[in-house]
């Protein structure tokens, strides 16, 4: 009779491990034999020799060649420890991993099916249907759909960090390295505000007072070109928020052109033509209500900004209206590169302050953050350890719930950051989300619908563009070589009642109905199976990556992002460096956004890059061939892009792999 040996793995967590003991029993399809109470796991790993009671005896039918015997295992527990896997080696060479990552706590058994990963299609004898519908009952009630606001996309109920599943909080680790970076920020923050508060601040220079040296070289380079046109318009390619930016097909509506301005038409007319005429549109923030700080109003525009491509590959801006047309009022000002420079510098910094609202609230919060959380409470809720789907995305879920809450509670929430010092605080953040929700758009989540969408393919000084279409197609056949082990028809993907009510919670449930916005409602093939995933985990890694890494370097120079503005947007072409001062913030408001700006935006220290989660929720050779594959081609992807930064002037990297985080945990 076979003998197998056990293995126990546990976390390396302070609190992972106990001396508490242990039973297990390993389940076949033709028996089930008990190891018996012997094991004491610790932090790391621990092997147990096999004894005469340890004899596990199978009919030789479950051991035949070739037949990978499915096994459960039964965990008695009266202790909190971290359980990352258990294998069991049988002396025929045979080895099965029961994949685990959870805290395990309490008294009850804990039930592990074996990592090979089985859609229901898979067991057609139901022989793992208890199994799969305990856990989804026992996870329900964990994971429930919370609304923060109403009007918004779903989150993870839960006011507070100890409101949410054990299994979503941060390691002490990460933890502790959040909380230390945040202390020192505030710390730095109170020195600035102390050592300011008696000087004047009454020249441009006066930034420098508040700004970090020697955290980026890039935002050193901000600091000392910030006001030239082609930053700017370098800004909408491959800045924190490339997301505004798209190719014009016609001269937008709004664009009202005053008399005498028929040159300028005409110019405009003809980039157009030659399709070198770009556009970004700020229309989103119209009549948001501004906020009031210390009661003092605060001030929003609503720009756009027209832009032309240079053969050089250059974006140079050729007018900015800040306001848009109102029905019986004189046309809004048109500013030109030829307006007096403190003129087209103010309307300038009302773009880049434009452009930080929807940088951190739109494409950040909502499109990375909000979305990825989504994606966690509906994969939690809909598709039980087994299934392959939840294997494949569980690792692009790690700290998502957490990060978040912190968020609401200390970013976003009543007298949170916002309502400090951004112009959009005070309940007109909330309004912007909920207006941004009509934009989440299918499409808009696919690169390569969205990039052609936006006029931005064929732009070679995109590199956030090159970038991006890349690594989407690296993460689609990483993605599509999973799906194809498991999903051999399309018939396949049909019948995979879990896989069909995990796509419609995201769509139905989660998103409010986001199938008007081209978000399927079911899964019909193996193709849309593998865009929909692919859409799901680029969301969670390289999309949110593009977003976040850029903070420090394009926020910390406070005039280039301004995160409020204190007088109303220029009407007149009169503007002075006194004007300047007194719009952008004043030395708390620029200290707390370099403050933030440092602690969100620096690379973390603990942070898991894509693809290089150690966790192995996946157990045979095939799996692994394609994770091997998909890393094989990150690791080729992130070698090009340095290869090509080195030949850039501003090298973008942003969407490189060794950069990019796995989850969106920060």
């Amino acid at each position: 009779m076979p003998v197998y040996r056990v293995r126990v793995s546990t976390g390396t967590s302070l609190c992972a491990g106990s001396n508490n003991e242990a039973q297990l029993w390993l389940v076949g399809q033709h028996g089930e034999a008990a190891v018996g109470k012997r094991l004491r796991p610790s932090r790391g790993e621990n092997k147990q020799k096999p004894r005469d009671g340890n004899r596990l005896n199978f009919p030789t039918p479950s051991l035949l060649p070739g037949v990978r015997p499915q096994l459960f295992l039964g965990f008695v527990s009266s202790f909190l420890q971290l359980l990352r896997s258990i294998q069991s080696e049988g002396d025929s060479g045979d080895e099965f991993r029961f994949p685990c990552y959870r805290w395990v706590q309490g008294d009850g058994v804990l039930s592990l099916p074996e990592g090979t990963g089985r859609t229901v299609v898979d067991d057609p004898q139901g022989v793992f249907r208890k199994h799969r519908e305990e856990e989804l009952e026992e996870r329900r009630k964990l994971y429930r759909w919370g609304n923060w606001k109403d009007g918004l996309i779903l989150n993870v109920a839960g006011a507070n960090i100890c409101d949410l599943p054990v299994d979503e909080r941060f390691l002490e680790d990460k933890r502790i390295d959040f909380e230390a970076s945040l202390a020192k920020g505030l710390a730095d923050l109170a020195i600035k505000d102390s050592l300011n508060i008696l000087t004047g601040w009454n020249d441009l220079s006066a930034f420098n007072r508040i700004f970090w040296c020697g955290q980026s070289k890039l935002a050193e380079r901000v600091r000392d070109s910030w006001k030239e046109d082609a930053l700017f318009g370098y800004q909408f390619l491959n800045g924190a928020n490339p997301m505004v930016l798209r190719r014009s097909i016609h001269l937008p509506g709004r664009l009202v052109f005053p008399p005498g301005m028929e040159e300028l038409q005409a110019q405009l007319e003809k980039e157009l033509q030659k399709g070198t005429l770009f556009e970004a549109d700020f229309s989103l923030l119209d009549g948001i209500k501004a906020n009031v700080i210390l009661f003092s109003q605060q001030h929003l525009a609503a720009p756009l900004v027209m832009l032309k491509l240079q053969p050089d590959g250059k974006l140079l801006p050729m007018v900015i209206q800040l306001q848009l047309p109102q029905e019986g009022c004189p046309p809004p000002p048109l500013f030109l590169p030829t307006d007096p420079p403190m003129v087209w510098l103010l309307a300038k910094c009302w773009v880049r302050s434009s452009d930080f609202q929807l940088h951190e609230l739109q494409s950040h919060l909502l499109r990375g953050h909000l979305m990825a959380e989504v994606f966690a409470v509906a994969t939690m809720r809909c598709l039980p350890s087994m299934h392959p789907i939840f294997k494949l995305m569980v690792p692009h879920l790690r700290y998502t719930m957490e990060i978040n809450v912190r968020a609401r509670n200390g970013l976003v929430s009543d007298m949170g950051i916002f309502d400090q010092v951004v112009s959009t605080g005070g309940g007109g953040h909330v309004e912007l989300l909920k207006r941004a929700g009509a934009f989440l758009t299918y499409s808009s989540f696919c690169p390569p619908d969205d990039l052609a969408d936006r006029g931005l393919l064929e732009v070679k000084s995109c590199y956030y563009a090159q970038d991006a279409l890349r690594l989407w197609e690296i993460t689609f056949r990483y993605v599509e070589g999973i799906v194809n082990l498991h999903y051999k028809t399309d018939v396949a993907v049909k019948e995979d009642l879990e896989l069909q009510a995990w796509c419609r919670e995201i769509t139905e449930i989660g998103l409010q109905g986001a199938q008007d916005r081209g978000f399927p409602i079911s899964l019909q093939s193996c193709d849309q199976l593998c865009h929909f995933v692919t859409m799901c985990i680029f969301t969670c890694t390289g999309q949110h990556s593009s977003i976040h890494l850029g903070q420090l370097d394009w926020y910390a120079w406070v005039p280039n992002a301004p995160c409020t503005m204190r007088l109303p947007p220029p009407t007149t072409k009169d503007a002075t460096l006194k004007t300047v001062m007194e719009t952008l913030p004043n030395f708390h408001q620029a200290s707390l956004q370099m403050s933030i700006t440092w602690q969100l935006g620096r690379r973390q220290p603990i942070m898991v890059a894509v693809g290089q989660h150690k966790e192995e929720y996946f157990s045979g050779p095939e799996h692994k061939a394609v994770l091997e594959k998909f890393r094989e081609e990150l690791a080729i992807l992130d070698k090009e892009i340095e290869i090509r930064n080195a030949k850039l002037d501003m090298p973008y990297e942003y969407l490189r792999p060794s950069l990019v985080e796995n989850s969106v945990a920060i």
